[in-house]
């Protein structure tokens, strides 16, 4: 087994890591911290989140640089704000052995002169979000020209949204770096793309297979139909009393609905979207991390970045249509070598997308039936019971109360007194439960020739379409076609798109059939009924200073 002294680290950082419980390091961090620690080196990392990266680089970057120098040397660029302040954090706690070595979290949504009055302190490592990173370039409030070493870190993530120009930018106002050093979750052609450009014969290391899921993971998905995907969700979430999660959803307006829904009906839950400021971002992650929030609801995009420590578990309220996001959604839990769970609502008509899934993640998916409404009673009545067990009386002057309990309940037996304790707390969740409805969709001897009768093909289904993700597309009277000057070039991936346009027009994915995305401009077929809608939505609307045109196909030109 390896040791980080092993590895060349300063004894120093020896001694930080094993302060902070790190016996020995992971894949990464084994195969990078050689590689990186000669400072000359380009480098690619493609490992999944949660896999120790930032101690990968950041252990590196703590031993290369000077601490007597007053001025940045060292750079990290990550997407999100939640990421930035987590590796500053974890860089902390690297460094707590090294006397005056500053590092620096440079974002948006903060006082960017507060930002600019630290640099001026003197910091050796800046962690930055691009576009904050560029505002202060541009102020020329900070001074690359001695950065001599450059971390992308989630670099697939900033790409997916929207960061290639800004990137591109800051590695050509670091003329004088040593290295680059990238790390990625997955390798799409825009990366490999950026890395050929602007990085040297660099060392490739991977860890697992990309989009492969965590093995720590338990996949799990439950087929039901659409109108009872809500009362599905509840039932997931009171049968698992002691989740501690994130749920997934497609749009900002499904994300909010559902929330707001929970929370009349008793769930610590909030919701995370694009329409939060960042104050009140910022409110109800710290609800989570300090989980006065059980569960936490959230579109791809508001979650980017987010790091949570202990989930439990992961439930996608509707599948991603892009492998890569189920690895992203499903890669919040299951981290440090603890177990987690993804769950997946489906309808039965998208069960055909978990195979696909379960090919490409190279994992095992395991169908479960919903709870009935009494499993679910059991499992909250056991889950009451063990709390009771447990309650810690340690504290509090208890004993005072015990004569006068004695003698109010002189005339009832232990039963009775469990029994009573138990209908209060379990009374109204009894009759919520009694005459609940099986959720689940059953196969039958008929729905089986039907499903068999589509496999060969039969003559009814002749002709028909498909589209990207492999649903049925009549493309006949029911749909219409439409043109948006919106594609690849603004970086946008097919997931990443259709998010941007069902959060602009509200609408759910059902109205939607084939998107064919090109560099400049996509094609999008939509239900007839709802093509002015989403026309209106998004037409005449700006996306990074662009002015969007959509309008149908046929009328263009």
């Amino acid at each position: 087994m390896s040791t980080f002294e092993a590895l060349g680290l300063d004894e120093r950082l020896v001694k930080a890591t094993t302060s902070l419980g790190f016996t020995s390091p992971t894949a990464i961090q084994e195969k990078a911290i050689p590689v990186l620690l000669s400072g000359t080196k380009d480098f690619i990392g493609l490992a999944q989140t949660g896999t120790g990266k930032t101690a990968a680089f950041g252990l590196p970057l703590l031993q290369l640089i000077t601490p007597s120098n007053k001025y940045p040397q060292a750079l990290i660029v990550c997407p999100t704000r939640e990421l930035c302040m987590q590796i500053v954090n974890e860089m902390s706690l690297f460094k707590q052995h090294l006397a005056g070595v500053q590092v620096l979290a440079v974002y948006g949504g903060s006082s960017i002169g507060m930002q600019i009055r630290d640099l001026k302190k003197g910091v050796q490592i800046v962690v930055a979000t691009p576009g904050r990173l560029i505002d202060l370039i541009e102020r020329k409030a900070i001074n690359l020209e001695k950065i001599e070493y450059v971390v992308l870190d989630e670099a697939d993530e900033m790409l997916n949204m929207g960061f290639q120009d800004d990137i591109e930018f800051i590695l050509k106002n670091t003329p004088n770096r040593e290295s680059t050093w990238l790390f990625s979750a997955t390798m799409p052609p825009e990366i490999r793309k950026v890395s050929k450009k602007y990085m040297k014969d660099p060392a490739e290391v991977q860890v697992g297979k990309v989009n492969t899921a965590n093995k720590n993971i338990d996949h799990q998905y439950y087929v039901t139909t659409a109108q009872h995907r809500y009362e599905a969700l509840k039932r997931l979430i009171d049968f698992n009393p002691g989740m501690y999660g994130i749920i997934f959803t497609r749009t900002k307006m499904e994300a909010q609905e559902i929330a707001e829904k929970l929370t009349r009906e008793g769930y610590d839950i909030d919701a995370l979207h694009g329409d939060l400021t960042q104050g009140q971002r910022d409110k109800v992650m710290g609800q989570f991390r300090d989980k006065s929030l059980q569960l936490l609801i959230a579109t791809d995009v508001a979650a980017r970045g987010i790091d949570v420590t202990g989930i439990t578990h992961v439930i996608n309220y509707e599948l991603p249509d892009d492998i890569e996001v189920y690895t992203h959604r499903s890669g919040r839990t299951g981290r440090a070598g603890k177990t987690g769970v993804c769950m997946s609502i489906v309808h039965a008509r998208e069960v055909y997308k978990i195979k696909s899934i379960e090919r490409m993640v190279q994992a095992n998916f395991h169908k479960l039936e919903i709870p009935t409404g009494k499993d679910v009673c059991r499992k909250q009545f056991f889950f009451f019971i063990d709390k009771l067990v447990q309650a810690d009386i340690s504290h509090g002057d208890y004993e005072t109360y015990i004569p006068m309990l004695q003698e109010k309940f002189a005339d009832m037996s232990k039963e009775e007194i469990l029994t009573r304790v138990a209908a209060l707390e379990f009374d109204r969740f009894l009759k919520y439960y009694e005459n609940a409805e099986d959720l689940n969709v059953r196969e039958d001897k008929r729905s089986n020739r039907l499903a068999g009768a589509r496999d060969q093909g039969s003559s009814r289904d002749h002709g028909r379409k498909r589209d990207t993700q492999g649903r049925e597309f009549t493309g006949g009277n029911g749909f219409t076609k439409l043109f948006v000057n919106l594609g690849t070039k603004d970086g946008f991936y097919k997931a990443s798109f259709l998010q941007y346009i069902l959060d602009m027009s509200e609408l759910r994915k059902e109205v939607l059939g084939r998107i064919d995305m090109k560099e400049m401009n996509s094609w999008i077929e939509i239900d007839k009924s709802q093509a002015n809608r989403m026309i209106k939505a998004l037409d005449g609307k700006t996306y990074k200073g662009r002015k969007i045109r959509m309008n149908e196909a046929s009328q263009r030109g």
